[in-house]
C-alpha cells in the first residue's frame, strides 16, 4: 500500500514558512537593537575592506590587525591595491617575441611582408646544429688563435716588453737618496723595447708633482720639446714614443731608448695627441728615443684578433646555430681569452698561469648567468638568427672592450672620493644613474607582466639590505667593481624580450672584462688599498726658510721646523726627507741642509719639498717651495703634493 506524499510536502512547506518567519522576526529584532545594528555595520565595513569578520575565538593578533585596518582604512586599501598590482595580471602574460624580419607590415594602403629569417634558416638548414662541423671549426679556431697569440707575444724577447706606465724613475723618494736605486743614469748602448697598443688611455689618476706643477688625468710626459727630443727620466716611455711618432697608439710598436744622464731645462710640446709639460731645472736622468731597433713582430695584433673573433661568433650565430647552451659557452670562452691575450692583458706578456687560475671560477659565474638569465631569453630567438646576432654580439663586444668603450667617461671607480675629485664625474654618474633607473623601471614592467615581481622584489630587497650592511662596516669601503655590477643585475634580464637580450650580452661582456683583467677583487677594501699613490693625509712639516727669511744664495742652508715645534712628536715622526728638484737629497733628523754640496746652478729655478719620516719611511711631502735666480723665494702652497 503506497503512502500518501501530500502530508510530507505540506510539512516541508510549513517548516520553510516557519523558518522564514523566525528569521524575519530575528532580523526585525536586531534592527531594533542599536548595539546589534552597529555590530552588523562594522562587520559589513570589514568585509568591504577585504577583512574577514572577527570570530569569537580569534586571537589577539588577528584583532590587532583588524583594528589597524579600521584605524587606517586608506593605508589598508593602498596596501591591498599594491599587493594586487605586484601580483600582476591573471593569468600572467606569456612573452613570445616575433622576429622583425619575419613579419607583415602595413602603412596606410601599402602592405608588405618579410621572410628573411625563414629563408635564411631554410638555406642553412644542413649546416645548423651540425656537431662534426662545429668540432672542425673549434679545432681550426684554436689553432688559428694559437698562432696569433704566438705572433703577438712570443716572437719578441720577454724583457723587451714594457707597460704603458714604464719609466726609469719612481715618484717622490722612490729612487732613494740621490737616485741611487734608479741607476745607471747613462747607457753605453740603446735598449730596444716594445709598447702595447692603446697606451694613451692610461692616465695619472692621482696628482703627480713636477717642479711646482701638479699633473693629473693625462699620461706623464716631461720634456721632449728640444731639438734632440730629450725626456725627463720619470716620463712614461710609451707615451713619449707615441708623442715622438715612433710608436702608434692604435697598433703599438718598437723603439730604442738611450739614457743620457743629467739634463737642464726640459721643454714641453703637443704632438700626436700627447701633451708634455716643461721642467726648467736640472734632473740627473734623461733619455732620448730612436726608431731604429733590432726587434721584429712589433705590431700589436689585438685588432686582427677582434676581426677573427667577431667573424667566428657571427658564423656561430648565423650558420652553425648550435644549441643556445653551446652558443653561450662559446661566447664565454672566446671573450675571456680574447681579453686575456689581446684587448686588456694583465701584463706584457700576459701571465697564462694567472689567467687559468681565474678561468675556472669564472665558469661558475658564467653558469649562474646561463641558469638565471640566458636560459630564458636566448632560446626565444632560435628562429631569428639574424636578429639574435645583432641583439647579442654588438653589446657583447662593447662589454668585452669595456676598458676602451667607457674609457673617455670621467669615472674611474664608483667610490665617493674618486667621484668627488674627478672633474665631470658627478654629472656623468647622475646621467648613468638615470639611465639605469629607466632600464630598471622598464624591466620591472616586464617582470610584473609575467607575474614574478613579488619574488624579484624579495630577492633584491634582501640583497640591498646585505649591501647596506657591508657599506656600514667600519674601516672598509664598499667598492662595486665592474664585474660585480653584472652579477647583481643579470637576474633582472631573464625574460624573452629584445632589451633583455641586449642587457644580457652587455653585462656578460662587462663581467668577463673585469674578471679576466683584474680577477675577483674584494667588494670591501681598506683605505690603503684604494689610495694607490695618493697622499696619505699625514702631517706636513714647515720650512723656516721662506719668503720672509729667504736663501741668501743657492749655496746657503735650507732650514725647517723641528717635530717638537710643530707638535707632531706624538705621531711618531723622528726624521725628515728633502726633495730638491724632485730628487731626494737628504734623509735624517737634522733641521737644516746645506745646498752648497749639490753644486746647483744659479741660473735656473729650484724646487724644494719636505716630508716627515718615521723610521726611514716618508709621510706626505709638502708642495714645492721655489727659489728663482733673482733671489725670490716662493713659499709652498698649503696641502700635500
Amino acid at each position: 500500500m503506497s503512502a500518501n506524499p501530500l502530508p510530507s510536502i505540506e510539512s516541508q512547506v510549513l517548516s520553510r514558512d516557519l523558518s522564514t518567519s523566525t528569521a524575519s522576526s530575528r532580523v526585525d529584532a536586531s534592527e531594533l537593537d542599536p548595539l546589534s545594528r552597529r555590530s552588523r555595520t562594522t562587520e559589513q565595513n570589514e568585509i568591504c575592506l577585504g577583512m574577514p569578520p572577527v570570530e569569537p575565538g580569534a586571537d589577539s593578533g588577528s584583532r590587532k590587525g583588524l583594528s589597524l585596518g579600521r584605524r587606517f582604512p586608506r593605508l589598508s586599501r593602498w596596501a591591498r591595491k599594491s599587493i594586487i598590482w605586484i601580483r600582476g595580471p591573471s593569468p600572467p602574460e606569456v612573452l613570445q617575441p616575433t622576429s622583425l624580419l619575419n613579419r607583415s607590415y602595413k602603412y596606410k594602403s601599402i602592405s608588405f611582408s618579410t621572410s628573411i629569417e625563414s629563408r635564411w634558416i631554410r638555406w642553412t638548414r644542413r649546416l645548423s646544429n651540425n656537431l662534426p662541423l662545429l668540432v672542425i671549426l673549434g679545432i681550426a679556431y684554436i689553432i688559428s688563435l694559437s698562432f696569433l697569440v704566438r705572433a703577438n707575444w712570443y716572437l719578441v724577447p720577454s724583457d723587451a716588453f714594457v707597460g704603458c706606465t714604464a719609466t726609469f724613475w719612481s715618484a717622490k723618494d722612490g729612487c732613494g737618496l740621490d737616485g741611487s736605486q734608479c741607476q745607471p743614469f747613462t747607457s753605453d748602448s740603446p735598449m730596444d723595447f716594445r709598447c702595447p697598443a692603446q697606451c694613451l688611455s692610461t692616465q695619472l689618476l692621482n696628482i703627480r708633482t713636477v717642479g711646482d706643477q701638479q699633473v693629473i688625468y693625462q699620461p706623464l710626459v716631461v720634456g721632449g720639446g728640444d731639438a734632440n727630443q730629450t725626456y725627463r727620466g720619470d716620463t712614461w716611455l710609451c707615451a713619449a714614443a707615441i708623442q715622438s711618432g715612433i710608436v702608434s697608439n692604435s697598433n703599438g710598436g718598437c723603439a730604442s731608448v738611450s739614457l743620457v744622464g743629467s739634463f737642464t731645462s726640459f721643454l714641453g710640446r703637443d704632438d700626436h695627441r700627447v701633451s708634455s709639460i716643461s721642467f726648467p731645472s736640472e734632473f740627473p736622468l734623461s733619455y732620448r728615443l730612436s726608431s731604429s731597433n733590432s726587434l721584429s713582430h712589433c705590431t700589436d695584433l689585438r685588432s686582427y684578433a677582434l676581426i677573427l673573433n667577431a667573424l667566428v661568433t657571427a658564423f656561430l650565430f648565423l650558420v652553425l646555430r648550435p644549441k643556445p647552451l653551446v652558443l653561450f659557452w662559446c661566447l664565454v670562452c672566446i671573450g675571456y681569452w680574447h681579453i686575456t691575450f689581446f684587448s686588456d692583458p694583465r701584463s706584457e706578456p700576459p701571465p697564462i698561469s694567472d689567467a687559468f687560475g681565474t678561468f675556472l671560477p669564472t665558469l661558475f659565474v658564467a653558469y649562474a648567468f646561463w641558469l638565471h638569465a640566458f636560459k630564458h631569453t636566448m632560446p626565444a630567438f632560435d628562429q631569428a638568427p639574424w636578429e639574435r646576432m645583432f641583439l647579442y654580439l654588438f653589446p657583447y663586444w662593447i662589454g668585452v672592450y669595456f676598458n676602451e668603450t667607457f674609457a673617455k667617461l670621467p669615472v674611474d671607480r664608483l667610490i665617493p672620493s674618486d667621484i668627488a675629485k674627478q672633474p665631470g664625474a658627478i654629472p656623468v654618474v647622475i646621467v648613468l644613474g638615470l639611465l639605469v633607473l629607466a632600464i630598471v623601471i622598464n624591466q620591472v614592467r616586464v617582470i610584473r607582466k609575467v607575474g614574478w615581481l613579488g619574488r624579484y622584489l624579495m630577492y633584491y630587497i634582501t640583497g640591498g639590505l646585505v649591501i647596506m650592511v657591508l657599506a656600514l662596516l667600519p674601516t672598509l669601503t664598499l667598492r662595486l667593481h665592474h664585474y660585480i655590477i653584472p652579477i647583481v643585475l643579470i637576474g633582472g634580464t631573464a625574460f624573452p624580450t629584445r632589451l633583455s637580450a641586449i642587457y644580457q650580452a652587455l653585462l656578460l661582456g662587462m663581467c668577463l672584462n673585469g674578471l679576466s683583467r683584474w680577477g675577483f677583487d674584494s667588494i670591501l677594501q681598506t683605505a690603503d688599498e684604494l689610495r694607490r699613490d695618493a697622499p696619505l693625509g699625514s702631517s706636513l712639516p714647515e720650512f723656516l726658510t721662506n719668503s720672509s727669511n729667504p736663501l741668501s744664495s743657492i749655496a746657503s742652508n735650507l732650514t725647517w721646523q723641528s717635530v717638537e715645534a710643530m707638535n707632531t712628536k706624538s705621531e711618531g715622526w723622528n726624521g725628515f726627507a728633502l726633495l730638491v728638484d724632485d730628487v731626494e737629497r737628504y734623509a735624517g733628523n737634522a733641521l737644516n741642509f746645506s745646498l752648497s754640496q749639490l753644486n746647483l746652478s744659479s741660473s735656473v729655478p729650484h724646487f724644494f719639498r719636505l716630508a716627515y719620516q718615521r723610521d726611514g719611511v716618508s709621510g706626505d711631502f709638502t708642495q714645492a717651495a721655489v727659489w728663482y735666480p733673482n733671489g725670490t723665494f716662493i713659499d709652498p702652497p698649503p696641502g700635500p703634493s
